[in-house]
């Protein structure tokens, strides 16, 4: 179990992907992606999402990530955010918001 107080160390927030390409450099297959996190910036991930979404199925899909992780360089990448999703077995739903909010948006 963990304390609120850890919960709380992590900054989620809302953000738009505005591209996604495969990563050629790595030796999983993985996407590396761009997100636009409004007044925060525009932030790179790595995301090894390629089995269950093509890359044009991720451009403008709204998302919710992990922005303040340490920075870490994945085969000549670095990535800077963690996208967050549910798996189910086979299958993969990145986690979005229901409605419309403002990019940078924080997740409570």
């Amino acid at each position: 179990m963990i304390k609120i107080e850890d919960f709380q160390k992590l900054d989620i927030r809302v953000g738009k992907i505005i591209s996604a390409e495969v990563h050629e450099k790595a030796r999983k297959p993985m996407y590396k992606l761009k997100i636009d996190f409004g007044e925060l910036g525009v932030k790179n991930a790595v995301a090894g999402i390629t089995e269950f979404y093509k890359p044009e199925e991720l451009i403008g899909k709204t998302i919710v990530a992990i922005v303040n992780l340490e920075p870490k360089v994945i085969a000549g990448f670095k990535s800077e955010c963690m996208t967050l999703g549910a798996l189910d077995g086979n299958k993969f739903a990145l986690l979005m918001p229901d409605k419309e909010v403002k990019l940078g948006s924080k997740i409570y």
